[in-house]
């Protein structure tokens, strides 16, 4: 369609073709779905018909399309639209954003432009009808995009001004940032199992998106797990603020800013008569607008200099709510040039709360459970360094979500210490109880004086039971379908023979550094997991230590590269030439772990090596004769007495190695051997070269015999036997007056 410019008709017979120009272009401008508007070669305004709210009114002839529009980005526009007068083809569907005059707030509108030409163009060429490409919408944010503009025209063809359709599509647009803000807040909020992570996610999702400024706040005690209040909030609750956002164009988020902003993690507790304590008193979202008039404002003279110094005109508040029960606050604000806030934005502002309530609880709840599980874990460890004959020990347990890693240090007969490190893979309470259950079987193995290989063979059939007994539960229990993996090293050192003989299943060996700052190797056999289906073989590594050697047990997460092994024995070694205590060796083994080591729980347990001085232990070779028990007698006294001991600790000794003597002798076969050990407890053993064990029995009144191991357990507080590969060893431990 062409549009002339002379006075419509001029020219042309009543029923001519001026005539049906004139009623086309009548019906076009008064039937039009969308809003016409006719600029002239200087792109100013001739005509525009009646959806162009307010722009076809007489003050508007003659300005600027630009100025009529109040474009945001008006040289943009306007270049575009010198491009369509060029002839480089009409533009369609461009978005750019504006205000009018008669209407509040900023305005998006949907452009299209189509060059007007002279009646007496040439047949063919571009004109308002010509055939074009598809449309090809521009970023609204940015400058005029060439590719808007559709099929070349002829640029010689006389031009008398542009037609263009102006769409308000305002709400089209704010319906579309709402959907695209809830989506965020979809995929966004739920992911982390973390309170402080699902708020920050929540608040990305929001800003700046639909609001250009946003607080989220929650109870103090449900960000440490606790069930969360039900409502109404009590009015003195604390509230954390667990996180902030804010866009480029806001200068800061109210609350954020100096002098009076609380930073990410402070508290607060809600100034009463104020938007944000009415929500949490009925629960019920609300749309406030903000200014310096605001009446409630006074109540909260912090929060109002927050507000001004942000700019915020409009606040939506939005209790975190879930079952009646109230998690937290959200805080919604619009800031300077920011449209307002609206009723359907309020909707929005609910629908995404309630996603965020459920993560934040659902995030607590796993809070709970993990805080309930690292306190079981901590009392089930060892609440102290426990004092060993020959070995110095010093642990670090590095906090995680992994709450099953354990170490232990038992003290065994004859000055010997076990050694053990483990873990049980998993989170959650579930895990800190089997992590229990297999360090109370170890340390009642351990007392069984048993080889490592044969603890850890026991062990695993007590894993395989725990893991049938979880595998028949019924299918509906949520533990039926969880797998129980776990590993555990195990090490006993002997500071007589200073050896340590280590077995390990499916857990990483230890590492071992001399006194001289080198590495001693220590191949260990790896061993099947303690839940493995495999029912492989635990073989044993033994190795000589010099005295002074340290010991590194630790879980996996200490290893993250392949360079961890390197990295340990290093730090050892260095802490080693410098006289480092073995607590101040642990610390610098985890402050040498790379910046980007994540560990979920590590447990690690360091032993310097040492032996029993010769002052504090005496041995002797006895004879396999009669008289062996009697001289026995004889040589502990003497050797007690000098030790200092009580005449009570002393008679008792007497009677128990001359019980153990005549058992050996009339029992067991050479050679013969008594040993004292000096330490917190005193400890006597009696070698013999027999592999028979003895039994305690309960003698009745007229029988002979059958007596002495009774006798021997009622004096002594421990009592046991072990075996090795050239005979066994019974030995007693007897409390010390003041030991305790």
């Amino acid at each position: 369609m062409s549009y002339a410019d002379t006075p419509a008709g001029a020219g042309a017979g009543k029923d001519g073709p001026g005539a049906l120009d004139d009623a086309l272009l009548e019906a076009l401008f008064a039937q039009s779905a969308v809003g016409l508007v006719v600029l002239d070669p200087q792109l100013r305004l001739v005509r525009a018909n009646s959806l162009v709210e307010g722009v076809g009114t007489e003050e508007y002839i003659g300005l600027p399309f630009t100025e009529v529009f109040r474009l945001d980005d008006p040289d943009g526009c306007e270049r575009l639209l010198r491009r369509v007068l060029a002839g480089d083809g009409p533009v369609r569907e461009h978005l750019v954003r504006g205000r009018l005059r008669q209407i509040p707030g900023d305005r998006t509108f949907l452009v299209s432009a189509y060059r007007l030409e002279s009646p007496t163009a040439p047949a063919g060429s571009a004109g308002p009808g010509s055939p074009a490409g598809p449309a090809s919408p521009a970023d609204p944010t940015a400058p005029a995009d060439p590719d808007s503009l559709v099929g070349p025209a002829d640029p010689h063809t006389p031009t008398i001004g542009l037609l263009s359709a102006v769409v308000d599509v305002t709400e089209r647009e704010r319906a579309r940032a709402r959907e695209a803000a809830l989506a965020a807040v979809r995929d966004a909020v739920g992911g982390s199992l973390d309170v402080a992570a699902t708020c920050r996610s929540f608040i990305d999702a929001l800003v700046p998106g639909f609001a250009g400024a946003a607080v989220v706040e929650v109870v103090d005690e449900v960000l440490r797990g606790a069930d969360p209040p039900v409502g109404p909030l009590p009015p003195e609750t604390p509230l954390r603020r667990a996180a902030t956002g804010r866009c480029a164009t806001v200068r800061t988020a109210p609350g954020d800013g100096p002098p009076r902003g609380r930073p990410v993690g402070g508290t607060r507790r809600l100034p009463p008569r104020t938007p944000y304590a009415l929500a949490v008193a009925d629960l019920r979202p609300r749309l406030v607008p903000l200014t310096a008039d605001t009446p409630w404002l006074a109540a909260d003279p912090d929060g109002a200099g927050a507000l001004a110094q942000a700019g915020a005109h409009s606040l939506i508040v939005v209790p975190l709510t879930l079952r009646g029960a109230v998690l937290g606050l959200l805080s919604l604000y619009r800031c300077g040039p920011e449209e307002p806030f609206d009723e359907d934005d309020v909707s929005l502002a609910a629908t995404a709360a309630t996603r965020a309530a459920l993560a934040i609880d659902n995030a607590r709840r796993y809070e709970r459970e993990h805080l309930i599980a690292s306190t079981v874990q901590r009392r089930l460890l060892p609440q102290a360094e426990r004092h060993q004959a020959a070995v110095e020990t010093a642990h670090v347990l590095l906090p995680g979500r992994d709450s099953g890693c354990w170490f232990d240090t038992i003290a065994l007969s004859g000055a010997r210490t076990a050694l053990v490190v483990g873990g049980v893979a998993g989170e959650g309470l579930q895990s800190a109880i089997a992590m229990g259950q297999l360090r109370t079987v170890i340390q009642a193995l351990a007392g069984l004086d048993l080889e490592p290989e044969e603890v850890l063979a026991r062990l695993k059939e007590t894993a395989d039971r725990l893991a049938g007994e979880r595998a028949a539960l019924p299918p509906s229990d949520a533990l039926q379908g969880e797998e129980l993996r776990a590993g555990c090293v195990y090490g006993v050192y002997d500071p007589f023979t200073r050896t340590c003989t280590v077995a390990r299943a499916g857990h990483p060996a230890p590492l071992a550094v001399g006194p001289d700052g080198r590495a001693v190797a220590l191949d260990v056999p790896e061993g099947p997991g303690l839940f493995d289906a495999d029912g492989g073989l635990f073989a044993p590594a033994a190795v000589t230590l010099e005295e002074g050697s340290v010991l590194a047990f630790c879980t996996g997460d200490l290893l993250p590269d392949e360079h961890a092994e390197e990295r340990i024995t290093r730090t050892l070694a260095d802490g080693i030439g410098s006289g480092r205590g073995l607590q101040q060796l642990g610390d610098d083994i985890v402050y040498a772990l790379p910046d980007d080591t994540r560990s979920a729980g590590a447990a690690l347990l360091l032993a310097r090596t040492g032996t029993v001085s010769d002052h504090r232990v005496a041995t002797w070779d006895l004879a396999q004769d009669r008289a062996a028990p009697a001289t026995a007698r004889l040589l502990v006294r003497d050797r007690l007495q000098g030790w200092g001991l009580d005449e009570d600790t002393v008679d008792a000794t007497e009677l128990i190695v001359s019980e153990l003597v005549t058992n050996a002798v009339r029992y067991g076969t050479p050679p013969l051997r008594l040993r004292l050990l000096l330490d917190t407890t005193l400890t006597c053993e009696v070698h013999d070269g027999s592999t028979a064990s003895p039994h305690l029995r309960h003698a009745r009144t007229v029988d002979e015999g059958g007596r002495g191991l009774f006798i021997v357990s009622r004096l002594a507080a421990h009592w046991g036997a072990r075996h090795g590969p050239d005979g066994k060893v019974l030995w007693t431990e007897q409390d010390l007056p003041g030991s305790g």
